[in-house]
């Protein structure tokens, strides 16, 4: 049937749209670590995360755990870095590293044709990496440079600051790295740390893509014969120490033109019944390009380039945090416009074509989410890790699309309200 260009097609909104999270398939390797894996996709490509329960949280110094996590590729007892290096470069692959809170992540990616070549590789690395005086020393030199460099910056010195103020400088969620930190930490730290939280650690994988028809069997031969999930990995529980004081004004540079701004307060987790519908009201507020925040800072006023605010989701915790950066002069002033949106959230009903000019992008964004099998596996892996499930993905769709003005009034008087808010400028 020809189409008929004349007229113009259908448009369906995004909040009418069926959207599904499409199941991942389970199963465990011979050690009793679980695999959760997603396949699909059109390309002949797959990833594998290897999760440890490695984190900051489990560090007894500062930056053990991220030091021990990036220098996984720079060493092991038969393959120096550049072996390393070299050896997935042959294949088209790529091995990266990252190191969160609660988690340490090793993820390969490769052509579903070389997996069975790499997974080796990749098995040597958190099983017999040997952390090089050498790459130490190198790692640590280059982390005081950028440690140096970054300090001279008021938006790099105020993410680290608000967050020692919601949580404490010795809480995992708060405390930061100084150039003495690096300078302590010894080959014998991080050795201790690989042996207890990679070696015999915790761990978990997730995999997606095109898959070889043998990849059970390869990642129970590389993987499945590590000493992994012997022995209990005790979660860490940290006391949060709050600031008592709420606002702050820092000069890092006397010579700044203009401050970086952070608002923020403690906040509830996916857990809460009420986050799902504190998404949408964050969109509102300030969470995409067409927010209130964005609408009047920076296209009315013309404070600033742009402003966010955004729900910082932590395991144990979250964050609600305002973020900008405007001239130094109008930083009061945009501190002011802030509140004063508060303000109109808590006192005056969202229109309904507002209300639901954000559930369409949000909604079209979590398509977008969803499209392809690596963006699938992320999503489960989020969910799984925190200990989430599906009824939460559904549920959030159902709360989005069901939201009403009196339901956004009422969650912005619970929380958004100036004193409860830490309030920070750094010039």
């Amino acid at each position: 049937m020809a189409l008929d260009r004349i007229v113009a097609p259908l448009i369906k909104d995004a909040i009418d749209f069926d959207i599904q999270l499409k199941p991942y398939q389970k199963f465990a390797l011979d050690n009793g670590v679980e695999v959760y894996a997603y396949e699909g996709g059109a390309q002949e490509v797959l990833s594998v995360d290897m999760v440890f329960d490695a984190g900051n949280t489990y560090e007894q110094k500062n930056w053990v755990a991220a030091a021990t996590n990036f220098l996984l590729k720079n060493g092991t007892s038969t393959k120096s870095s550049f072996e390393i290096t070299d050896a997935f470069e042959f294949y088209g692959a790529h091995l990266n590293r990252t190191c969160t809170n609660e988690t340490a992540t090793v993820t390969l990616h490769c052509l579903t044709k070389h997996f069975e070549a790499v997974i080796p590789l990749m098995g040597e690395i958190v099983s017999a990496a040997n952390f090089p005086e050498k790459e130490i020393a190198i790692l640590k030199q280059n982390q005081i440079q950028r440690l140096l460099l970054n300090l001279k910056k008021g938006d790099f010195i105020a993410n680290r600051l608000i967050d020692e103020y919601l949580f404490g400088i010795q809480h995992p969620y708060g405390k930061y790295s100084v150039e003495q930190d690096y300078k302590n930490i010894t080959r014998e730290d991080l050795v201790a740390f690989y042996e207890k939280y990679y070696q015999q650690g915790k761990c978990v994988i997730f995999i997606a893509g095109k898959f070889p028809s043998n990849i059970q069997a390869l990642l129970n031969k590389h993987i499945g014969q590590l000493p992994l999930n012997k022995k209990e990995i005790k979660e860490q529980v940290h006391p949060v120490i709050s600031a008592t004081e709420k606002k702050y004004s820092i000069v890092n540079d006397a010579a700044s033109v203009q401050g970086s701004i952070r608002l923020a307060r403690p906040f509830i987790t996916r857990h809460h019944p009420d986050f799902p519908a504190a998404q949408v009201l964050n969109n509102l507020f300030g969470g995409f390009f067409g927010s209130r925040l964005m609408s009047n800072i920076r296209e009315d006023k013309g404070y600033t380039y742009g402003i966010h605010s955004y729900l910082q989701n932590y395991k144990h915790a979250g964050v609600w945090m305002v973020s900008t950066d405007a001239g130094k002069d109008v930083c009061k002033a945009t501190i002011e416009e802030v509140y004063k949106e508060m303000k109109k959230l808590r006192e005056t009903l969202v229109e309904a074509e507002e209300l639901k000019l954000v559930k369409n992008y949000m909604l079209g964004a979590l398509l977008g989410d969803l499209d392809g099998p690596f963006q699938i596996i992320s999503r489960w892996k989020s969910y799984l890790l925190s200990d989430l499930t599906e009824e939460y993905f559904y549920r959030t769709i159902q709360v989005v699309r069901a939201l009403q003005p009196e339901e956004i009034m009422a969650l912005a008087n619970t929380y958004l309200n100036e004193e409860d808010f830490y309030e920070l400028v750094v010039y």
